[in-house]
């Protein structure tokens, strides 16, 4: 059986909730006579009266006694699904990044925006996966690429720099590092990473021969970066993730000459249509701040 027109039940659980027609039509913004109207068709559809219509009230028959409390826990379903959902597309930002950006990069800033904005709350998914927004439940992203992704607005943070870093005691291990070759004494972290032959091109080192396992594989910087930090080795990492590190002295980049790749860079990104957003601008704004308060 398909269901009566939704105005319909929408006027009769104001109806018998109010008792009072008139009361029903101040509250939906009708006539009295499109109260009744759409109480008739409502009981023409189910094909039994549910108002007993007297001169100054109406009062529900055994049929609308049994029907109004099922349709109004209906509405108040529905009110608070919708007011869930306003709650959580007012006040929640979830914000989609990759590992290395969200723990090395956005974490340890991310206090400053939620002093600025105490309305909102941020939830943080890091995944190395291209998010679909019109599949995902996610307002903002953070990629690496080329900035063009069609649908989207794409606003450009860093680039996608790499140098050699390690802890002070690897590098004194074999009496400082003074030149690139002396890198190639020591074990590197990820053989197979392809940014270590792009920076020591840029150094005059081609077909560097690198010591460590060439099995050894870590799949993301940020798993990278604790490995160096443990001293196992010397890693090819972004500057930028790694400045808290590089300033208490747990890690030391040895060279100032970065590499970088000329088509990679690091984005924030949404969907055009919803740069107006409140809460997406509030996150663009206080993001662009910040790169460029911190120059990366």
């Amino acid at each position: 059986m398909q269901l009566p027109p939704l105005s319909a039940i929408r006027v009769f659980e104001a109806a018998a909730r109010h008792g009072n027609f008139t009361k029903a039509a101040e509250e939906l913004g009708m006539t009295q006579a499109a109260v009744s109207y759409q109480i008739k068709l409502l009981e023409e559809r189910i094909g039994a009266l549910l108002f007993l219509r007297k001169p100054r009230q109406v009062v529900l028959t055994e049929v609308g006694v049994r029907l109004s409390p099922a349709i109004s826990e209906a509405f108040e379903l529905m009110r608070a699904a919708i007011a869930a959902t306003r709650e959580n597309a007012d006040g929640v930002l979830t914000v989609n990044t990759i590992p290395t950006f969200a723990s090395n990069w956005l974490v340890p800033r991310l206090g400053s925006f939620q002093l600025s904005h105490p309305q909102l709350a941020v939830r943080l998914q890091a995944s190395r996966e291209l998010i679909d927004f019109n599949r995902h439940q996610v307002d903002v992203a953070i990629r690496s690429g080329n900035g063009k992704w069609p649908g989207l607005t794409s606003h450009k943070l860093f680039a996608a720099e790499f140098s050699p870093m390690l802890t002070p005691a690897l590098a004194a291990s074999v009496g400082g590092i003074e030149t690139p070759r002396d890198l190639l004494k020591l074990p590197i972290v990820d053989t197979g990473d392809y940014w270590w032959k792009l920076w020591f091109r840029s150094v005059g080192i081609d077909n560097p021969d690198l010591k460590g396992d060439p099995r050894n594989r870590f799949g993301d910087q940020h798993l990278e970066g604790k490995a160096v930090l443990a001293g196992m080795g010397v890693g090819i990492l972004t500057p930028a993730f790694y400045q808290s590190e590089i300033q208490q002295g747990q890690l030391i980049q040895p060279f100032d000459m970065v590499g970088a790749d000329a088509d990679h860079f690091y984005w924030l990104v949404y969907p055009e249509a919803r740069r107006n957003v409140p809460k997406i601008r509030a996150f663009r704004d206080w993001m662009l701040e910040q790169i460029g308060r911190n120059g990366n």
